[in-house]
């Protein structure tokens, strides 16, 4: 997989991307791109934000980052979610993701 083809901005806060959660999957991580966004998967059903903070959860451990450092900027009750990781750039965003999706 491209790592490459996944939609980065970098901010002046730090660096937004996509997301494509799967809330109720059959096990937590990272399953890769889709349209350039990074998918998630979550076992958590998507109520009352249960699903939000597991993707945070999620993304925090696979990128050895706080979870206070995340923030869901759009689409919280939707599964195309766009999430800024502050104090991180696009490329360290693709570094740290390329050892974790295959």
């Amino acid at each position: 997989m491209d790592i490459a083809k996944l939609e980065c901005e970098d901010t002046p806060e730090g660096v937004k991307f996509r997301v494509k959660a799967r809330a109720g999957a059959s096990n937590n991580g990272l399953g890769g791109l889709h349209d350039g966004a990074l998918r998630v998967r979550v076992t958590t059903a998507p109520e009352k934000g249960k699903a939000n903070k597991s993707i945070i959860g999620v993304l925090a451990k696979a990128l050895a980052i706080s979870k206070s450092s995340i923030e869901i900027v759009a689409g919280e009750t939707d599964s195309r979610k766009t999430l800024l990781i502050k104090g991180l750039k696009s490329t360290a965003l693709r570094d740290k993701l390329k050892s974790q999706i295959s």
